[in-house]
This record gives structure tokens, sequence and C-alpha cells, in this order.
């Protein structure tokens, strides 16, 4: 069988490991198509692209692009999303400008991969260009690009620009919600948070655990128990989401940090999940704090108690 004709097969069984991303499956068909003589395609090329940017192999993923002759726009999209992925914004923005030098057209997907870079590098002046290209290459109203807007925004600090993004919109999904009230949590603005939160509801939009992680934070950073308190309590018996955590995680800190030691202890003994060290952290900080002598002693030999005991088995 002539070496072309194993391309359609291998092309899906790489777009399997992308999807996947099993890394060890990926690496054995590379081999494959190296034996079968059909490495030097670039078809096949761009689809071992994505898929080793897909199992965050940078170095292989654009060790390959290097080689491709033929870049599509998909192979750009590829590289600067497994780079945002892995918190190399720079690298990442680094190929979009390659992109936009070799003229290839932006994408729904090109986007927000670029905000998430650019609100990692707290660059608002080129997440202001950037917003020029959604609005440029007609994705003004495509959510994901606009949720990624917001968030460039908020995490860059312009609050009003995220609410005017948010206000203007006709179509509003969960993250969307989540993006906004995260920018409020994060700068402190607690009330509309909770505004939010309310308008949401009324909305139709029913809250996941990501919503929820944001709302409890906004209450224990923010002090408001009786508020966490609802919310947490709302969770299951409201929206079938059950506590997992890092929600337990956000009650310990605000029981704590409202001095309420013993009654964020009783919780953790409550939970149905696996407490880890972060959350008894939480609370030996809160002991230290408040002076709870007799519950850091408990906390701590549970915690190295039971390391004891790993270690002896």
């Amino acid at each position: 069988m002539p070496a072309h004709k194993h391309i359609p097969s291998f092309a899906t069984l790489l777009d399997s490991c992308a999807s996947t991303r099993d890394l060890q499956k990926l690496k054995q068909i590379h081999a494959r198509i190296i034996t079968v003589g059909i490495s030097r395609h670039d078809f096949i090329r761009a689809k071992l692209v994505a898929s080793y940017a897909s199992c965050a192999q940078m170095s292989q993923a654009s060790y390959i692009f290097s080689l491709t002759n033929r870049r599509p726009t998909f192979l750009y999209n590829s590289l600067i999303r497994g780079y945002s992925s892995l918190f190399l914004f720079s690298q990442s923005l680094s190929i979009f400008r390659q992109m936009l030098f070799a003229h290839k057209p932006i994408d729904c997907y090109t986007l927000p991969a670029v905000l998430k870079s650019c609100s990692g590098l707290s660059a608002l002046r080129l997440g202001r260009q950037v917003h020029c290209a959604v609005v440029a290459n007609g994705l003004a109203s495509d959510l994901a690009a606009i949720n990624a807007l917001i968030s460039m925004y908020s995490k860059c600090g312009d609050l009003a620009a995220a609410r005017k993004v948010f206000d203007r919109m006709t179509e509003r999904n969960l993250v969307t919600w989540s993006a906004m009230m995260a920018g409020y949590g994060v700068h402190g603005v607690f009330g509309e948070v909770f505004e939010l939160f309310d308008g949401m509801v009324d909305a139709g939009e029913v809250p996941d655990g990501v919503t929820f992680t944001v709302v409890l934070a906004a209450c224990s950073h923010g002090g408001f128990m009786e508020n966490g308190r609802k919310y947490f309590g709302m969770m299951e018996e409201r929206f079938g989401v059950r506590p997992q955590l890092e929600h337990y995680t956000c009650m310990v800190d605000m029981l704590g940090r409202a001095g309420r030691v013993e009654e964020a202890e009783e919780l953790i003994e409550g939970m149905e999940v696996e407490p880890d060290e972060a959350l008894w952290g939480a609370l030996l900080a809160s002991c230290k704090i408040h002076g709870k002598v007799e519950v850091a002693e408990r906390v701590a030999e549970k915690v190295y108690g039971r390391r004891l005991n790993e270690a002896s088995l």
C-alpha cells in the first residue's frame, strides 16, 4: 500500500491522542508514522504539533512546527493554546505575533488563549488591542472570546471595562457570570459579587462548583460569615452541587478568620471528601491567630499522626 494511503487513519489516531492527552500512545503512533514513511507530510506534521501541544509537550510541538512548510491557522492556535495552558504566556504571545506577521487569519479559537496570556502578564494595553481584533474579526458575539475579554479586563484591574463588556452582551452563560463575579471578588467589590449571583439565578442559570468557589471566596475574604453559611447551605439543597475540597477550604478559612475555629474543625470532621494539607494549614493558621492551642494540638496529632502511620506501613 502506498505510504500516503495511511494518512487518514493516522490522522484519526492522532486526533484521539490529542483529545485524551495520552502521551504514551502518542509516542507509539509517532514512531509508527516514521516507520510507515509519512512523518514529513505537512498534514501529519500539523496533527503531531496539535497532539504534542495537547499533551503539554511544547518543545516537541515547537520543533515539529519549525519543520512544517504549510502552517494554517489551527496550527498556530495549537501552540498558542498549548503555551497558554502551561502558563508560558510570553511564548504564547510570541507565537501569536508570528501568526500576525505571517498574515494568517484569526478565528474564534485564537483569541481566548491570547487574552488569557494577556491576563497572565497583566498586559492591559495589548489586551485592549486584542479587543479591537475581536471586533474587527467579527467575533463580538462569540461567547468564548467575550468571556475571555471579561476575565482579561478583570485580572488587569480594569473592572469598568469588564463590566461594560458584560452589560453589552445579549447572551450570557455560566462562565460569563462567574468571570464577572470573580473579577469583583479579586478586587474586593464583594457587594457586586452577591448581586451578580442573584441576577444570575434570576436569569435562569444554575450555579456550578466554580461559581460557588467564587462566591464563597468573596464571603471569606470580605468577612461575610452569614452569607457564606447561606451559600454553602444552598449548594446541595437547592442546586444539587456537592461541596468539594475547595468549597470546604473557603468555609474553613472564613470561619477561622472570624475566630470560629471549633466550628471550622467540626466542619472538617463532617466532610465527605479527604482534607488536604492546605485545608489543615488554614485551620492551624487560624488556631495561631486566635490562640486556640487545644484545637491546634488535635489538628497536629491528626495530620502528623497520620503521616507517621503511613510511613510505618
